[in-house]
């Protein structure tokens, strides 16, 4: 263990995590158990499906954790239109973080104006209610896809960029979050996610600059620590 990951406490550590229950067939008593691990261990947010935001939203008040809802998830390829509506659904059932999936066919099409509309809508939609994270889905990009992705979404008004949906074929990885870093800079987070099981795995994300980590093993994680 090298000096950085021996100045992250547990309780500080703790408050990087999104702990996060995305898969479909999650329960509403799998969700309440997610909550009640957040609450346990005082994490950032509870990241969900949108059929669930309502419940978290309502379950966590009385804390200062942050109910948190995947949008256009996880394939990103809703029109502007749709997402944006899902949005502002989200936001009204109580969603205060909002993780977009960004157009990425729109990315690979080199569509760069869609792929702005995309994020701007979302981020209109949420208004002052929410914050905007995009998922930029860094294993089906190139560098130079990330570093356009990246400012984009800084353009669009976004409050971070995100590494990944995690039902993808990679996650998150120290040299992508090095790179988002040095894109966006310091004014917008970076929140690395998936594949993120260990303590060790957390330390470096955070060394590389992220500053949000999505995870389920949030609880591993922190007893790892």
């Amino acid at each position: 263990m090298d000096q950085n990951e021996k100045k992250l406490s547990p309780e500080l550590l703790a408050k990087y995590i999104d702990h996060t229950l995305l898969k479909p067939p999650a329960s509403l008593d799998d969700i309440r158990k997610v909550c009640d691990d957040a609450k346990k261990y005082n994490f950032a947010s509870v990241c969900v499906n949108p059929t669930y935001i309502k419940f978290v939203a309502e379950y966590l008040v009385g804390t200062d954790i942050v109910p948190c809802c995947v949008i256009g998830f996880p394939l990103g390829a809703n029109t502007p239109e749709v997402k944006a509506f899902e949005a502002a659904n989200a936001a009204d059932l109580g969603a205060r973080e909002l993780d977009m999936v960004i157009n990425i066919g729109a990315i690979k099409s080199g569509d760069w104006a869609l792929v702005k509309r995309d994020i701007e809508g979302v981020v209109k939609a949420a208004g002052d209610r929410a914050h905007v994270k995009v998922i930029i889905e860094t294993c089906m990009l190139t560098d130079e896809e990330k570093v356009k992705a990246c400012e984009i979404s800084k353009e669009a008004g976004a409050h971070f960029v995100k590494t990944s949906t995690g039902f993808a074929d990679g996650g998150a990885t120290v040299e992508d979050v090095r790179l988002m870093r040095k894109t966006v800079g310091e004014n917008i987070g970076v929140k690395a996610s998936s594949g993120i099981k260990t303590y060790k795995d957390a330390a470096r994300m955070i060394e590389a600059g992220a500053n949000r980590l999505g995870t389920s093993a949030g609880a591993d994680i922190i007893a790892g620590s």
